[in-house]
């Protein structure tokens, strides 16, 4: 897919309008197309935005994305940020402009978004055994000769599927097999002989093509700098042990992949120490919450807070929600609840409270608790709460944010809203 017709299907998602859809915008804008509404430049504060809303700060994505794009450049490493986390392409291709190699994706259906949408580099973190998404991986493969398109081995039963799946493809599908993270962790070979027992298997097809090895550090059991770091450890061996056996003979690059948002210093660390193998090696850095941040899961494991001098990523995301109870002096309720916001990890955190147009630290306030569609907020006597004030809510777990919003106000310091982001779930 050419560069223009990507830039078109991106520019035809300000032509959607404005509808029952997409939660938290102006009534008054209904039936307005997005591109209309975003040149109004109205202010979420008083521009008629409806409580909850979520919003995205401009600033701190710019911020993010720039970090993350010369954090990348500093270490050497390729940078495949995991799509799962915001499925929006607008950000897609805004981490691509910020030098990052390709998108990491999940399951199928993210991949098609992105080809959708003119994604040209795609890394499926997982094994792909359906027959039917195989053989449209086949067909993109064989209809854009500019398409790269990487995944998980982790089987020889799953070899043998693919193999089947893909029998009369034109261009083979890359792969890389995947090591587990260690025993009882998530997907993966679990020791080296099985890895080369995959390899083999790979080497006995003509429509799959091993190009290197992955895996995800976050699953290592009992994490920690010293478990994380020999894990690493034992991927890049896997990946000297593979060339030295001249499985790589066929390949212009081998790939080395890891580095969720938890540990990618420690990727950064060990992906170091790669000795020069017979060919190029591309040292692929996976990790996909950055892009947001948040306010409570990532914010206390990101490497930033390990390595300062790196710089630091800042929480873009608050949820705005409105006071609609106040029975008692302890008490109040807001109409932000489990449909709104990122409840897997950490409850949301009362951040700020807005009235006439004045903002000003949630002070006494915390959130206890979620139904389907009100928060649970105690409140202490040094707490200013009346109903109808707006709450600002900080939010953990980005994967599961971005999915409750089909359309999120990009929004500056001064409220002004500057373009929104559409995800697709």
């Amino acid at each position: 897919m050419g560069a223009d017709t990507a830039a078109a299907r991106l520019a035809a998602l300000t032509a959607d309008r404005v509808d029952h859809r997409f939660k938290g915008l102006p009534p008054d804008a209904r039936g307005l197309t997005v591109g209309e509404l975003t040149a109004q430049r109205r202010n979420l504060f008083d521009g008629g935005f409806t409580t909850p809303v979520l919003a995205l700060s401009a600033e701190r994505l710019t911020h993010n994305l720039a970090l993350m794009e010369s954090y990348a450049a500093r270490h050497g490493l390729a940078f495949a940020p995991h799509g799962k986390t915001s499925m929006a392409p607008q950000l897609f291709h805004r981490q691509i402009e910020h030098g990052a190699w390709g998108i990491t994706l999940a399951v199928p259906h993210q991949v098609w978004v992105a080809r959708e949408f003119g994604v040209q580099r795609v890394f499926l973190a997982n094994e792909l055994v359906d027959a039917a998404a195989l053989r449209r991986i086949a067909a993109e493969l064989a209809a854009d000769p500019d398409f790269r398109f990487v995944c998980y081995v982790d089987s020889v039963r799953g070899v043998e599927l693919m193999a089947a799946a893909l029998h009369g493809s034109t261009r083979p599908v890359d792969v890389v097999v995947e090591l587990a993270a260690g025993e009882g962790a998530r997907t993966g070979v679990r020791t080296e002989a099985e890895c080369a027992a995959v390899a083999d298997a790979v080497a006995a097809t003509t429509t799959l093509r091993l190009v290197g090895v992955a895996g995800y550090e976050g699953e290592v059991p009992q994490a920690d700098p010293d478990r994380v770091h020999a894990w690493l450890r034992r991927l890049t061996a896997l990946a000297v042990d593979f060339d030295k056996a001249g499985r790589f003979a066929e390949v212009p690059e081998i790939v080395v992949s890891a580095g969720g948002s938890a540990w990618f210093d420690a990727v950064a660390d060990v992906f170091a120490e790669i000795p020069e193998l017979s060919r190029p090696v591309l040292k692929l850095l996976r990790s996909g919450a950055y892009v947001s941040h948040d306010d409570g899961h990532y914010r206390r494991l990101t490497p930033f807070a390990r390595v300062p001098e790196e710089g630091a990523l800042h929480p873009a995301f608050r949820l705005w929600s409105q006071v609609v109870s106040r029975p008692s002096p302890e008490q109040a309720f807001v109409n932000a609840g489990k449909r709104d916001a990122a409840h897997d990890l950490d409850l949301p955190e009362a951040q700020a409270v807005r009235r006439d147009g004045r903002e000003r630290p949630a002070t006494g306030v915390a959130v206890t608790g979620l139904s389907d569609q009100h928060g649970w907020l105690t409140t202490s006597p040094e707490a200013d709460l009346e109903v109808g004030d707006w709450v600002g809510l900080g939010l953990s777990h980005p994967c599961t944010s971005f999915d409750k919003w089909q359309l999120i106000p990009v929004v500056e310091a001064d409220g002004t809203v500057v373009a929104y982001v559409r995800t697709f779930f």
